[in-house]
């Protein structure tokens, strides 16, 4: 008799804690129907992790979509390639008179036909403008060492990264566009597909030397586009 009376009683008990618990999760549904609660950004504990980084979030997109593609190399992602090459670009040799140039020009926006399934985005770039003192007939006459003519644009050295093409056997391209407002600018934009999104740049408005002795370059190797020239010099006529 005492057994069955302890057995009724555990059996009472786990009743009322059930009953308890529904009665506080009920509660709890009515207080806040399961919705977190909002708080101010400066609530946040800093030493909080957060549990998606935006950083890490990249990262490990440019990693599944190389794996996807089939195009991974040697199991660097592209963000890290264009690290890498932006690093080697600024570790060349800067000649007498260049300074960076790495000022874009904002083109109007532009819908890609592939960027609902690869992500739109700027190439990185590293670029430098040459400039120097003009010692034509004209200057050579009005002006001295002591007292030299204003420094002048003479070329530009253009270093567009473009790691991550989709279609391997594209090749960037380049477009000047020669009407913009005023007679000394044009803009000189670069094109090559996705995932890249154009690029523009305004540069000065003179005729370019072709000439490879003089430093053109127009190529693209190992995922960089370069585009280096001069402009010409004419001979100063009375």
């Amino acid at each position: 008799a005492a057994a069955a009376a302890a057995a009724a009683g555990e059996d009472a008990e786990e009743e009322i804690n059930e009953e308890d618990l529904l009665a506080q999760c009920h509660e709890a549904y009515e207080a806040g129907k399961y919705s977190p609660t909002l708080i101010d950004l400066q609530d946040i504990d800093e030493n909080i992790t957060l549990l998606i980084d935006p950083e890490e979030d990249d990262y490990q997109y440019e990693i599944s979509k190389q794996q996807h593609l089939g195009q991974h190399e040697a199991g660097v992602p592209a963000t890290d390639l264009d690290r890498q090459c932006l690093v080697e670009a600024q570790r060349s040799e800067v000649e007498e008179g260049e300074t960076s140039f790495n000022v874009q020009v904002q083109l109007d926006p532009k819908t890609y036909l592939w960027q609902d399934k690869y992500r739109p985005r700027k190439p990185r770039f590293f670029n430098r403008v040459h400039t120097g003192y003009e010692w034509n007939k004209y200057n050579q006459t009005h002006y001295d060492t002591d007292n030299p003519p204003p420094k002048i644009v003479q070329g530009y050295k253009f270093n567009i990264f473009y790691p991550d093409l989709i279609d391997k056997k594209e090749t960037p391209r380049f477009f000047l566009d020669k009407h913009v407002k005023g007679s000394d600018f044009e803009i000189l934009r670069f094109h090559a597909g996705p995932p890249y999104e154009d690029i523009a740049f305004k540069i000065v408005k003179r005729d370019w030397d072709y000439s490879h002795q003089h430093g053109f370059r127009c190529q693209y190797n190992q995922g960089i586009f370069q585009l280096w020239f001069r402009f010409k010099r004419y001979r100063y006529r009375r």
